[in-house]
């Protein structure tokens, strides 16, 4: 794999941002700045084969027309085929969200609306904690860092079954019969759907700031695409929770990094993150951070849990 720098009008420098794919196009919302500032700018930017990337601010309306506050460290997905999911963060003053945010492009990708959803039930407010798209109607949204610096484990469904008419949903399990439970409560960890249909999160930190290295799939095949009640699901945490035992070499335990599949769901790559060991105060940026990138091969069986995930590669 060979890595190449686009040279093109960009966004202004930031992190704790979202940036996702939606189709040919990427989606780039909020984030932090060098002077400290929360930011709620849209951009999108066009993937051109072999060319590169052309970047613009998306029009999303008057300063009048709704559209989130200002925060970084929130979450973000793609639903359906022109919609961005956006929840939580650390928004000004420092203060955790609980809101969630619509955007809904344009059939030509030239201008978004923003809506802001409401519902009965509503997770709490959190940052660091992941949306993976898992249908056309439904985001599983799982842990992160709640008000009171504690490290979440809750899942949540948001399930749309009309437009506008969106709800979120949690779902329960008894971890009774699933003895790494504790293990489970992260922060900046990735959360990304592979194949067979279901979650596989990987790494974080817990409430200690102490780093992982595990693999924990979460089987979404058992929650309904439709029907859900207000109240919320219970499931048997056995049967749709199971903690992967790694079997071979694998990347130093890590947080705050990020991952994605490729279309066939069977390889995934993490890259980048806070790294044990390499954490450090630095003359210029205070801070250093892990460079190298891993694939992780999921092998056949893995859909029924027979098999556990291949060596990774660094790369």
């Amino acid at each position: 794999m060979k890595w190449k720098k686009v040279k093109s009008g960009t966004p202004s420098g930031r992190f704790g941002h979202t940036c996702i794919v939606i189709g040919e196009y990427l989606l780039l919302f909020g984030g932090i700045n060098d002077r400290g500032e929360r930011l709620n700018d849209t951009w999108i930017g066009q993937v051109f084969c072999h060319e590169g990337l052309s970047w613009k601010l998306l029009n999303v309306g008057s300063l009048q027309r709704p559209r989130p506050p200002p925060r970084g460290a929130h979450s973000a997905c793609c639903i359906a085929e022109k919609k961005m999911v956006v929840h939580g963060g650390i928004g000004l003053n420092g203060v955790r969200l609980g809101d969630t945010w619509i955007l809904e492009l344009s059939e030509d990708f030239s201008s978004g609306t923003w809506h802001m959803v409401e519902s009965p039930q509503l997770p709490p407010p959190r940052s660091g904690h992941t949306l993976t798209c898992i249908r056309e109607n439904q985001v599983v949204l799982f842990g992160g860092r709640g008000l009171g610096y504690d490290v979440l484990d809750d899942v949540w469904i948001l399930d749309i079954q009309e437009p506008c008419e969106e709800k979120w949903i949690q779902i329960f399990y008894d971890f009774q019969d699933v003895p790494e439970y504790a293990s489970l409560p992260r922060v900046g960890h990735s959360a990304t759907l592979v194949l067979g249909g279901r979650i596989l999160i990987y790494g974080g930190e817990d409430s200690y700031r102490h780093r992982k290295d595990d693999f924990w799939v979460l089987d979404v095949k058992t929650i309904p695409s439709s029907g859900l009640k207000p109240q919320g699901l219970s499931l048997n945490g056995s049967s749709v929770w199971k903690k992967l035992d790694r079997i071979s070499y694998g990347p130093k335990s890590r947080s705050f990094h990020r991952a994605c599949a490729d279309c066939s769901g069977r390889f995934l790559y993490v890259f980048g993150g806070m790294v044990d060991g390499l954490l450090q105060p630095a003359a210029s940026s205070g801070l250093r951070f892990d460079g190298e990138l891993f694939m992780v091969e999921l092998v056949l069986g893995f859909s029924d849990l027979d098999h556990q995930q291949r060596p990774g590669k660094s790369m």
